[in-house]
């Protein structure tokens, strides 16, 4: 990286003693900022550490005297040095006098976003969050630069506080050809955005700091007319924002939906949910947790889709290490039989997936026989199991653990559910640990788990599919026993020396009392009168949501069951096979 901060011209506007202490300071290049406060002791910030310069308080005349070596403070009480990308702050007191200065060291730091060139790269809105003072302005300021003069796009940046390229009219030589418009007054931002779609036909527009609800509102009229956002906003992660109504919109806007019956019943939730209202302003979101490391939401729509479902987006974690060399992790979720998260487990991922087995080739290709003992089916799930997940951070995913299965597929399985409920499938592959990873991504599929209703009115799946050698596997219903068949058809796992007690658990995930009890009185009336005396059998009355349950047990056990009488008092009726 190549830094360039001009730091003798801020400096210089500092009282005598403060910079002759300063320029003979050993950790001078990482300084941050300078406070002057009156009656209190000059202090010198850097990094990990603060420090005082002198033990004599600051005075009005020493405040007076670097007041007049800046330029003048506008509306959002901030003056710069011109041609340089410092920055000097007041604080003043009730009458409007100036008793309290910040300088902030600005720099100009080349190659800050070699972490996320390729995201830049994309045409992509880009939203950067993160705390104050972790870089944001820097790396804006740098992708404004990489989008002019290597992409050789036309880029303007909206300048509220002269922050990105330096006070004064000639805009500072870190933005490169990039053009700058300069804001009078930080109220009118909004009005500075549209004009500059209007009236010099951009490629790109920067922006720093969006704030307010106009703002939001300017950025989403910007990005619906085709042109590419860089910004950044207030807050540190995306859920900052989705609980912000100001800024709501730059991820898509929150509402309030009524659900169906059907479709609260397809998704297990209640009928009333949030919803994301419309496509998010910024299609990529990154959060600038430290200097050289940051997470990258590369969809932000499933992102914020997953919180509101209140589920874990799994999103990238970039680092770059003191040689510049960049890894790419991803966190994923590892949840307990009831659905609690336990902690994560750090997958690493190499740029770009490549598959392999008979996906590569679109057909299927035989497995040269290998001389293996004959092993129970649980036995070898287990082997399959550890192979999958035993891995090094350090090594390829794709070459090193995913393994071809009975029919030449990768393990682990990754799947493209389609109508099939997600929470169910999670739970099925939770519980009975199976070697699966869901994906919403159909180009990295291995293969598509999809009710076969939802197949038959989608041709265009169908014709997905076929395009991309990804096979169709059917169920009737979103239901655990038919979810649990269908996984077990696609790793080749019908085996009748696999115990059914594990499944079993799968009715009892997460289950109250009283489901409990009424999953216990159906499993007993199977085992100990339908199926030895090959007797019909009447349950209690439950619920209608307890029925269900008890319907899914039986149909485990290859039988038929239904419901008959009237509420309150309607019941199960087990028949024999």
């Amino acid at each position: 990286m190549t830094i360039t901060d001009d730091l003798q011209k801020l400096l210089d506007i500092l009282p005598q003693d403060l910079r002759q202490v300063l320029e003979s300071h050993p950790k001078r290049d990482s300084l941050v900022e300078v406070v002057l406060d009156l009656g209190r002791r000059p202090e010198a910030r850097f990094p990990n550490q603060a420090e005082y310069l002198s033990e004599v308080p600051v005075t009005q005349e020493q405040i007076n005297d670097c007041i007049q070596r800046v330029g003048i403070f506008g509306g959002d009480n901030r003056a710069g040095i011109e041609q340089t990308l410092h920055r000097i702050s007041a604080i003043r007191n009730r009458t409007g006098k100036i008793i309290g200065l910040t300088c902030r060291v600005g720099r100009a730091v080349f190659g800050t976003i070699g972490m996320i060139r390729d995201l830049v790269e994309t045409g992509k809105s880009i939203l950067m969050l993160g705390r104050p003072g972790v870089g944001k302005t820097t790396a804006l300021r740098e992708i404004a630069r990489v989008l002019a003069d290597d992409l050789h796009k036309r880029v303007v940046i909206i300048d509220t506080s002269n922050e990105i390229a330096g006070d004064g009219d000639v805009a500072h030589p870190a933005i490169g050809r990039a053009r700058r418009m300069q804001v009078a007054h930080p109220e009118q931002q909004h009005q500075v955005m549209i004009e500059a779609v209007e009236n010099h036909m951009p490629e790109v527009i920067v922006i720093d700091e969006i704030g307010t609800e106009l703002e939001a509102l300017a950025a989403r009229t910007i990005a619906e007319r085709g042109v590419q956002l860089v910004g950044t906003a207030h807050g540190n992660q995306i859920e900052n924002l989705i609980k912000n109504p100001t800024l709501a919109d730059l991820v898509g806007g929150i509402q309030a939906v009524t659900l169906g019956d059907d479709e609260a019943r397809r998704r297990g939730s209640q009928k009333t949910v949030l919803e994301r209202k419309a496509p998010p302003t910024f299609e990529i979101a990154v959060e600038m947790l430290e200097r050289q490391r940051w997470t990258v939401h590369e969809s932000v729509a499933d992102t914020v889709d997953n919180l509101l479902r209140g589920r874990q987006p799994i999103p990238q974690t970039r680092t770059v290490d003191d040689h510049g060399k960049i890894a790419v992790t991803r966190q994923l979720a590892v949840v307990n039989g009831r659905g609690g998260q336990l902690g994560t487990v750090e997958e690493s991922f190499p740029s770009a997936r490549q598959s392999n087995g008979w996906r590569s080739s679109g057909q299927m290709v035989a497995l040269p026989q290998l001389p293996v003992e004959r092993v129970t089916g649980r036995s070898e799930f287990d082997r399959l199991l550890d192979e999958s997940f035993n891995y090094s951070e350090s090594i390829d995913l794709d070459a090193a653990t995913r393994q071809p299965g009975p029919n030449g597929e990768d393990l682990p399985l990754h799947v493209y559910p389609y109508g099939v409920s997600r929470h169910q499938l999670e739970q099925v592959i939770s519980v009975l640990t199976l070697p699966v990873v869901l994906t919403k991504d159909i180009d990295s599929a291995d293969a598509i788990l999809a009710l076969r209703s939802h197949v038959k009115n989608h041709a265009k799946l169908r014709q997905m599919a076929k395009a991309r050698h990804v096979p169709i596997h059917m169920i009737k219903s979103s239901t655990i026993p038919q979810i649990t068949r269908g996984l077990r058809r696609l790793l080749n796992m019908d085996d009748p020396e696999m115990a059914d007690d594990l499944e079993l658990q799968l009715f009892l995930h997460s289950g109250s009392d009283d489901e409990m009890d009424a999953l216990e009185e159906a499993r007993l009336a199977v085992e100990q009168i339908v199926i030895p005396k090959g007797q019909p059998v009447e349950l209690l009355p439950r619920s209608p949501q307890v029925r269900k349950m008890q319907h899914e047990l039986v149909e485990h056990y290859r039988l038929k069951s239904h419901s008959f009488g009237e509420e309150p008092n309607r019941r199960l009726r087990i028949y024999p096979a």
